[in-house]
């Protein structure tokens, strides 16, 4: 505790930091903060820095020393966000993923989009049927090497590139077969805006996860995307409902709550339970924010609910007005066009966010440049055939949904055993050690323990869930009943100082003079409450009497 004080002693005491933002590229922006400078004055430097316009669908990410992910806020302290020493590092992410980012005019804005979609992808945030991945796959060979040429692209030349956490010899070669026979004389450009067409129409497009469970102890992924907000469980989204079926969102401690009106006034709740408070916390700001973001003209619009229970960290944020553009806001052509500048150059000098800080744009500093509405008209087919939550499900992929837990917003230590074991049973891909040092920006450690993929393993665990809800739940009722016996015994201190400042005061009221009277009033007087006032008097004279020798 002392080292800690002292070190924010000795930072409060340094005017600049060094602060270092890592962008979708994987290229790196250094720059000098002042000790009191805005989130706005750091994601404008970025923004200049890459000629981006079209801001408002990015933001910059930091990790805390508790591996929590955050969204930068643009309208608070840099230095007071940041919980760990200078210098400080950032990741430059998107935040809102354009409903459909093919239509975006700025080209910078579109390659951006791409990079982070294909980030998506190799991390297994973007997950999908084997078809589309391979057809995915090959836009981005087509964009980075162009048209096939067997003189420099020898037999297995696509394994060279990394797209998914995990693919086989069969899936390498499909890429190789769609990039030599279909993808002749794309351009790059048509190539990233054909990869944006695609990725689009996934129901995993926009996924950002966040790992929570069930009210039966079930693994899930929340998430909201561009089109609503998500379930996913396996290799089925299990639940879907569009923002404008979203009425309110809701947490205490640990617990997240989702209300929505669907058809025929059909209305449900939907419980689910985050890793900590802050993990919960994190993701109903991210819903809160992404509903303002994708639904609402005026995001004061935006139900906020204060927790009914006193004794519980509740539901307290309201995402900050002005940050919505509106949607009647005209398409903005910038130039120079980016058209311009040589490919090779563009890639080397244009930079990506941070993926990190949880970003809450005021309306003085946003830049209201939209290239396309949010309409329910952009709900891909296959989303808008399904919006029912509890008939919507769907199947996403030939694989369970378990992106890296590296990426995930909160990596505890404590759940990170039963993470691994469901990582095994699914078959998924290990952690990808890369992505936890582009967030955290610290060296990365070995995951500890193998765990077994046998239905012992699987019996085991479901086990050890349903027994540890339980255990939550007790916990939660002990600290409840703790906190309600704490409080009541504080107000009943306070109310005793109270009634004894009232006795001993000058006060001529009846109910007064009678305590005065009583034996127990005067015996307290006289061996307590005199010999206490005589001796705070004479400490008083006596610092009194320092004070005028000084």
């Amino acid at each position: 505790m002392l080292s800690r004080f002292m070190s924010g002693s000795i930072r409060n005491l340094e005017r600049e930091y060094s602060c270092t933002v890592r962008l979708l590229d994987d290229t790196e922006y250094t720059c000098t903060i002042q000790r009191d400078a805005k989130g706005q004055y750091l994601f404008d430097l970025i923004c200049h820095h890459l000629n981006l316009l079209e801001k408002d669908y990015f933001g910059i990410r930091y990790v805390d020393p508790d591996k929590q992910r955050h969204w930068l806020e643009f309208t608070k302290s840099i230095a007071k966000q940041m919980k760990s020493q200078p210098p400080f590092t950032m990741c430059l992410r998107v935040k809102f993923y354009p409903p459909d980012p093919a239509s975006l005019k700025e080209e910078i804005t579109r390659y951006l989009v791409f990079l982070q979609i294909k980030r998506d992808l190799y991390h297994g945030r973007l997950l999908c049927k084997t078809s589309d991945a391979a057809m995915l796959a090959a836009y981005i060979l087509q964009a980075e090497i162009g048209d096939y040429d067997p003189g420099k692209h020898p037999e297995g030349y696509s394994s060279k590139f990394q797209f998914f956490p995990k693919h086989s010899e069969k899936l390498e070669r499909r890429i190789a077969d769609i990039h030599k026979t279909e993808l002749i004389g794309q351009t790059p450009e048509t190539s990233e805006r054909n990869f944006l067409q695609k990725a689009q129409m996934l129901e995993t497009y926009g996924v950002d996860p966040h790992p929570c469970k069930d009210v039966s102890g079930n693994p899930a992924f929340l998430a909201f995307t561009p089109f609503g907000f998500v379930v996913l469980q396996g290799n089925k989204r299990v639940h879907f409902l569009q923002w404008n079926e979203v009425t309110k969102l809701k947490f205490e401690g640990k617990t997240f709550h989702i209300y929505a009106n669907q058809k025929e006034d059909k209305k449900i709740i939907l419980t689910y339970f985050a890793p900590t408070p802050e993990a919960c916390k994190h993701l109903w700001k991210c819903g809160v924010e992404n509903q303002a973001f994708y639904k609402l003209e005026k995001s004061s619009q935006v139900r906020t609910v204060s927790s009914s229970n006193l004794f519980f960290k509740g539901s307290r944020f309201r995402y900050r007005a002005g940050l919505v553009p509106s949607r009647s806001c005209p398409s903005i052509t910038h130039g120079p066009r980016l058209s311009s500048v040589p490919r090779t150059r563009r890639r080397a000098v244009h930079i990506s966010i941070m993926e990190g800080l949880e970003s809450l744009r005021d309306s003085a500093h946003s830049t209201p440049v939209r290239s396309v509405s949010h309409g329910e008209s952009f709900i891909p087919r296959s989303r808008s055939q399904a919006t029912d939550g509890s008939e919507g499900m769907a199947v996403i992929s030939d694989e369970a949904y378990s992106p890296s837990d590296s990426v995930l917003p909160t990596p505890v230590a404590e759940h990170s055993m039963e993470l691994a074991v469901s990582r095994q049973i699914n078959g998924a891909p290990c952690s990808i050690e890369e992505e936890k040092e582009s967030e955290a920006g610290t060296p990365s450690h070995g995951e500890g323990g193998d765990f077994g993929a046998d239905g012992r393993s699987a019996q085991e665990g479901a086990g050890g869930d349903s027994a540890l809800s339980e255990v939550e739940q007790v916990n939660k009722f002990v600290l409840s009943v703790l906190r309600l016996l704490l409080v009541t015994i504080g107000l009943l201190f306070v109310l005793l100082l109270l009634l004894i400042i009232l006795t001993e005061s000058d006060l001529d009221i009846a109910f007064l003079s009678d305590i005065r009277q009583t034996p127990e009033f005067e015996q307290f007087h006289y061996e307590y409450f005199c010999p206490l006032r005589r001796w705070f008097a004479c400490k008083l004279r006596w610092v009194g009497g320092l004070l005028i020798n000084k």
